[in-house]
């Protein structure tokens, strides 16, 4: 049996080199508490200093440079703080000069003309000459005193409080080894099955720990980096098997008998359309979920538009029809007052009761409400966070439906059955779409469904970008719209002037919008954030009645609203949202039958990765390609909601990088949950002490909830 890390665990100021003072530094700046964190202090990159570069092949893009050469001459220049020390030193390809502007007295004493020396620095390129200022230097025939020479030279992220306390890169590196130098491999022991280590052609554990960080060459930095992502992918892939297995394992509170009479009625007599193959797909994969026995936890993904909303009331209408209720929690009020309206006139003529639970719904009618939901009487409870309040109770809840599941944490999702001794089925749904690497690591406890395919009758969005100078011309454009019959969104990405951003906000474009579309040829709506509620609600209604031909909004309209008439969505700043964003917001054209346009303006001069943006977005109206393209150029890390979604930090490991690896881990992962999932088999006792000895950090294993 594995012993704990108790070495590890040892508090970082007991290392030698550190003290309190620097202890106190670490902890605050880079979050190292102890040896083991220390340890996982792994470095961002490599310098390569296996090879010498000849002089006359540098080049000025060039960051580093390591060269062996002659010293030829050495010169004191230059009077007070221009005082310097250079030396020059050549290789047969060319010359390069060397400069001390602090301890001069040292390398005046210490340089000898006519010495073979190895220099190593960061390169500077100035008036036609290279230069290294205050470079590592030694002798070649003394290479004990050439730190790195010969291997690749880890860098390390630090921070200027760090430097100033000499715990740059290199400080860090020299803390680092000694640690390295005081532990063994009894205090870092392999922690994963050695079939797999094997399988997998992992390096072992405290060799990796070593060749991490002061690899021998740029491979073996490589396997050791390998190593560590598949170790962390396999057990966060192992969690997530295990959440599976157990929600799988338990029972649910309302077991469907039948799809039920009531969502017969419902597609006979009250659907307006026809529902898509896509649809009928999905809607028989929830159905079968929640006729399992087993409690459903699933992700519906579906691009905007693609009819997501009528899947879910399938699903709640079949639940209802079997004696339960169910929930229905969106991210905004306005979202929750459109549901609340149309799936009150979808389900009219069906005898279900739907009631509305928002911030803004207070006293009598909140009263009401609230008693409604614990008798029983109330079938489907619609509502925002409102709904996770304590007094919000229900008497049978049988379904809960999450729609844009990314605005809301793991563990609010949770307190809506807390007072339950069955759980719920759970339906969680998002019109971002989510690539299967980051997919299978946000969500790999939940079984996935996707809507790929839109309603006939969709025609493609026309997206084009333009300039703050078209304005006039975009203008033009929109009353020829208007003047069809159609309607627009303009967007804004701010209420009020921002003296650090330089945007055009909402106010100012409210102002500039009813001067150029003046009443009474036109009405302008305008919807934001802050205004009350049933203010905001007014100027939403007038817009969806017609009443108004222009709506100047913020992103608060970004889910959910649905104006088929409405043809242009302009969005202002575009620069400054992102790519899910931005298709969000162009999802709100084009859900009738008419030609609709999506017009992006921007400054003449924006950042290369903003072009990015406005050019993928005038490419494709794919949501599943601009996922992908939005975690290439933003990371896992930076996607909307993935850090209040459970998703833990990984040190290593990137999804989208390691997308193979990650593949494998999962594999391997369910393969152990499956074959041994409370990890009693001998061959898995030390990765069950680790888990368990981590705890804090990677959930509780042996208890999962």
């Amino acid at each position: 049996m594995a012993r704990q890390n108790h070495v590890l665990d040892t508090p970082i100021e007991f290392l030698k080199g550190v003290g309190p003072v620097r202890a106190e530094l670490l902890k605050k700046e880079l979050q190292i508490f102890t040896f083991g964190d220390l340890l996982f202090h792994f470095p961002f990159r490599y310098v390569d200093r296996t090879q010498f570069n000849p002089i006359g092949s540098l080049h000025p893009q060039q960051q580093f440079a390591q060269v062996k050469g002659i010293l030829t001459e050495k010169s004191v220049i230059g009077e007070g703080r221009s005082r310097r020390l250079s030396a020059w030193l050549r290789d047969g390809s060319g010359e390069l000069e060397l400069l001390w502007f602090q301890g001069l007295k040292w390398a005046e004493k210490n340089l000898t003309p006519g010495l073979t020396y190895i220099a190593f620095g960061r390169l500077s390129f100035f008036r036609g000459q290279f230069s290294i200022s205050h470079p590592e230097l030694a002798r070649a025939d003394d290479g004990a005193a050439i730190p790195f020479a010969g291997k690749m030279q880890p860098v390390y992220p630090s921070s200027e409080k760090l430097k100033s306390r000499h715990l740059d890169s290199r400080g860090l590196g020299k803390l680092i080894h000694t640690l390295l130098e005081q532990i063994s491999e009894s205090d870092v022991p392999e922690i994963l099955p050695p079939d797999m280590v094997k399988r997998q052609a992992l390096t072992a554990r405290f060799a990796a720990f070593r060749q991490m960080h002061a690899p021998a060459s740029e491979s073996e930095g490589e396997q050791a980096r390998k190593r560590f992502c598949f170790e962390e992918l396999f057990i966060h892939q192992l969690r997530m098997a295990r959440l599976h297995r157990h929600r799988q394992s338990r029972t649910p509170l309302c077991t469907l008998r039948s799809s039920g009479s009531l969502l017969q009625q419902f597609y006979q007599h009250q659907l307006p359309f026809s529902l898509t193959e896509a649809q009928k797909q999905v809607i028989r994969e929830i159905i079968a979920d929640m006729k399992s026995g087993r409690q459903m936890n699933r992700l519906l993904q579906g691009d905007v538009g693609s009819g997501k909303t009528i899947v879910a009331l399938s699903a709640m209408l079949a639940v209802i029809g079997n004696g339960a209720q169910c929930a229905l929690m969106v991210p905004t009020e306005v979202l929750a007052y459109q549901h609340y309206r149309n799936i009150s006139q979808l389900t009219a003529g069906l005898n279900v009761s739907v009631g509305l639970l928002t911030a803004s719904v207070k006293g009598a009618a909140r009263r009401q409400v609230l008693e409604q939901a614990q008798k029983g009487d109330l079938h489907l409870l619609i509502g925002t966070h409102a709904l996770l309040e304590e007094s919000v109770r229900f008497h049978q809840l049988g379904l809960v439906v999450i729609d844009e599941q990314h605005r809301f944490g793991v563990a609010q999702r949770g307190r809506l059955w807390l007072h339950q001794a069955q759980p719920p089925h759970v339906l969680v749904m998002t019109a971002t779409p989510i690539p299967r690497t980051l997919a299978l690591t946000l969500y790999g406890d939940l079984d996935q469904s996707v809507i790929r395919e839109l309603p006939p009758g969709r025609q493609p969005i026309v997206t084009a970008h333009r300039t703050d100078a078209h304005r006039l011309r975009i203008f033009s454009f929109l009353k020829s719209e208007i003047d069809r019959g159609r309607q627009a969104y303009v967007i804004y990405p701010l209420i009020e002037e921002s003296e650090k951003l330089d945007l055009k906000y909402l106010m100012d474009g409210y102002e500039a919008i009813s001067r150029a579309f003046p009443l009474p040829q036109y009405a302008v709506s305008i919807v934001h954030g802050r205004m009350r509620p049933e203010d905001r609600e007014y100027e939403m209604q007038r817009f969806v009645k017609g009443q108004t031909q222009i709506m100047v909004a913020t992103t608060v309209i970004e889910v959910g609203v649905d104006v088929p008439n409405a043809t242009v969505m302009i969005i202002e700043s575009a620069e400054r949202f992102g790519l899910s964003q931005l298709h969000q917001l162009r999802g709100r054209v084009g859900r009738g039958a008419h030609k609709s346009y999506c017009i992006l303006i921007t400054p003449e001069r924006i950042s290369s990765e903003a072009r990015s943006r406005i050019s993928i977005m005038t490419q494709t109206t794919d949501g599943f390609r601009i996922a992908e393209e939005d975690l290439r150029l933003r990371g896992p890390g930076d996607l909307e909601g993935t850090r209040q979604s459970g998703m833990i930090e990984f040190r290593v490991a990137n999804p989208l990088r390691d997308a193979s690896l990650l593949e494998q881990a999962r594999n391997e992962a369910v393969h152990l949950a499956q074959q041994d999932p409370d990890l009693m088999l001998p061959a898995h006792q030390a990765l069950k002490h680790y888990l368990m000895h981590n705890e804090k950090r990677f959930g509780n294993w042996i208890r999962v909830s």
